[in-house]
């Protein structure tokens, strides 16, 4: 798994991750956004009652939990794009590009 370094080397492994376990019938558009956003949820949890400072000053353990929740956000995420055919790179580029416009710098 030390092989995944980007978005699409990530998706190729979950595609053979889901293909050897059948999974895909089960991975539709529907059933991937509900999974993603019960592991955003299961993120908001560890920071759920954290002051700011706690929130940035997370113990290892701590890091390691997040880390795990983060995986799993991401990883639904890259799913659902796959599934739906949209380019998360692009549409990232797209949304930053018309956040630039509806939020412009204070002069």
């Amino acid at each position: 798994m030390n092989s995944i370094t980007d978005l699409a080397t990530l998706r190729d492994a979950l595609r053979a991750f889901c293909t050897a376990r059948d999974w895909h019938r089960y991975h539709t558009p529907k059933n991937l956004v509900m999974a993603l956003s019960v592991e955003a949820a299961e993120l908001v949890e560890h920071f759920q009652w954290m002051t700011p400072e706690e929130s940035q000053n997370l113990s290892a353990e701590q890091r390691a939990e997040v880390a795990d929740e983060i995986a799993d956000v991401l990883i639904y995420l890259t799913e659902l794009a796959d599934v739906l055919g949209i380019d998360p790179i692009a549409a990232a580029r797209e949304k930053i590009v018309k956040n630039a416009v509806k939020y412009p710098p204070p002069l």
